[in-house]
């Protein structure tokens, strides 16, 4: 029976042209004992883990999924335990009254499958996944579960409709500060998880008797875990020890940092803890230096905002600020244009608080306020370095702005960020800050003022038909209704969400000699507002509408962020 299984999975391997006939007969020959034909033609280099698992979709019909993206109940993981789905390369996802949701990259392997039905008395419905999506799934949710009976937790029924607990049991820490201790493999398993979900901030959130982990995935805050509260200190502790934080001060905020290796790959994580009245909280920045974050053509700028971008950071000087609210991107936009800029024979200095990302061939300069040397000191000394372009992380107060507008009057390109609602909201905000009216238009080259917002996921959006108000949305911004649009479902890819992944919209202001002019004579916002839009400027409302009408994301989604 075993054999006939097999065969069935090479041919349909064969038929649609990933393998040989000799190639598997090759791989049935020469596998290993309790070798799958699946691994060994892996293994042989004659196809890969996801040319079987499309394969077997368009074949057999079966649906493919992303573990990844999917939350997973815990209730499932009881039916079926670590060993045997670890041997089996299976991973239980979810239950339908009595039936069992199973993820496999073979669902011609009947034995495994028999052997589900057996151990859960269920019957079984397969998925697909890839081999590398299932094993890192079970490495999550199992590692999960198993830590957190380590440490005494177990998952308590229900006892109200609208009430889930966790008993709260006293910790023996008899492991000490080894690298078994349960709490350390909590600590590790949250940063884990972290990690494969894409979260770019970790919460951990103190109330009475629990607390939540929660993971900011793009840019949505959801809870992942809820924990008693009788592990929190020692939690926190040893997030203090690895950041080399005072493990003895709980009564004042406290930052940190971490650098780590996550399933072989860099992690920097920004730590941050906040005494509240109800126990210590903390908030880990997530920070993946494996991605691929060069390049201005991954911003998301259409051609031609990204023409007029690339013309403002080649102009020989000047400022050009890229302004926003915490979390819009602001930091990945300063980096793809250093490395646009990054040529050898230029100087490029930078000075942040702290370097995030480290480029070749750049000077970058970590501010250290205990010993006075903030971003203003920085600049002065940034500015003896014979330096062609400077970026500074962040112009926090009028010192670093006048530094910076002096720097390019003097013939420096500066970059640099800064908290405003919109570019031309920040012509308000350097004036406000002591600047010269005056020496603010003849220093500022342009303003790039931005969001991010969520895309909408391709697998299971709906297009439907616009309402009256929706239409008046368009129209009162200058923009012609589309006839139909995108809303957002929700499936397993995008974990119910209806979004997967973000997106960055842009508002480009280029000052002109006619913008120069009214800056300097105290125009009005609303006047310069005017000015720009006359000019070509389009408004961040006006760019996420434009991304509603190419299909990008919802209308909901763009109202969400508030961008009138």
């Amino acid at each position: 029976m075993a054999r006939n299984v097999q065969k069935r999975l090479g041919d349909v391997l064969f038929e649609n042209g990933i393998v040989t006939e000799k190639q598997i007969s090759e791989a049935l020959r020469k596998r290993e004992k309790g070798e799958k034909i699946g691994e060994a033609l892996i293994r042989f280099g004659y196809c890969s883990d996801s040319q079987i698992v499309d394969a077997m979709e368009s074949s057999l019909g079966i649906k493919r999924v992303n573990l990844q993206l999917l939350y997973i109940d815990e209730n499932v993981l009881k039916l079926l335990d670590e060993d045997f789905v670890t041997k089996a390369k299976i991973m239980p996802i979810n239950i339908h009254g009595r039936r069992i949701v199973i993820a496999t990259n073979d669902p011609l392997d009947f034995p495994t499958i028999e052997n589900v039905r057996l151990r859960t008395g269920m019957n079984v419905e397969t998925v697909l996944a890839t081999k590398n999506d299932i094993e890192t799934a079970i490495a999550r949710y199992y590692g999960f579960s198993k830590t957190l009976k380590s440490l005494g937790i177990e998952v308590v029924e229900e006892k109200k409709s609208d009430e889930k607990f966790y008993e709260e049991l006293l910790l023996a820490d008899k492991d000490g500060d080894s690298n078994e201790s349960p709490i350390i493999q909590l600590v590790n398993q949250i940063l884990l998880t972290a990690v494969k979900t894409g979260a770019s901030d970790i919460h951990i959130d103190p109330s009475d008797i629990e607390f939540k982990i929660r993971y900011r995935v793009d840019g949505i805050l959801a809870t992942e875990r809820v924990l008693p509260k009788v592990i929190l200190p020692k939690l926190i502790s040893r997030i203090k020890v690895m950041s080399h934080m005072d493990i003895t001060d709980t009564r004042k905020p406290q930052d940190g940092r971490i650098k780590t290796i996550i399933e072989g790959r860099p992690i920097d994580l920004r730590i941050a803890t906040l005494p509240t009245v109800r126990g210590e909280k903390a908030v880990m920045r997530v920070l993946d230096l494996s991605r691929d974050h060069q390049g201005l053509e991954r911003l998301g700028l259409n051609p031609e905002d990204e023409a007029l971008f690339t013309k403002l950071i080649n102009r020989p000087n000047g400022i050009v600020l890229v302004s926003g609210p915490t979390g819009s991107g602001k930091t990945t936009t300063l980096y793809a244009s250093l490395d646009q800029l990054n040529e050898d024979h230029v100087n490029i200095i930078t000075v942040e608080d702290p370097v995030e990302i480290e480029l070749e061939g750049v000077n970058q300069v970590n501010v250290n306020p205990e010993i006075d040397f903030t971003f203003a000191n920085a600049l002065r000394s940034i500015l003896r370095q014979d330096p062609n372009i400077i970026m500074v992380g962040e112009i926090r107060d009028t010192e670093t702005a006048q530094i910076a507008v002096k720097a390019s009057l003097t013939g420096h390109l500066v970059l640099s960020t800064i908290h405003t609602n919109s570019a031309v909201k920040t012509i308000t905000r350097l004036i406000d800050m002591g600047i010269d009216a005056f020496l603010v238009a003849s220093s500022l080259s342009g303003v790039v003022a931005q969001r991010l917002i969520r895309v909408v996921c391709s697998h299971c959006h709906k297009e439907t038909t616009l309402s009256a108000d929706e239409k008046d949305v368009f129209e009162r911004n200058g923009i012609k209704a589309p006839t139909k649009i995108k809303r957002a479902v929700g499936c397993e890819l995008c974990n119910n969400k209806g979004y997967k992944g973000r997106t960055a919209i842009f508002e480009i202001l280029s000052v002109n000699e006619e913008i120069i002019r009214m800056v300097s004579n105290h125009a009005h916002e609303y006047e310069i507002l005017e000015q720009a839009k006359k000019d070509g400027t389009k408004l961040l409302i006006e760019a996420g509408l434009l991304k509603v009408i190419a299909g990008a994301t919802t209308l909901e989604e763009v109202m969400r962020i508030n961008l009138d």
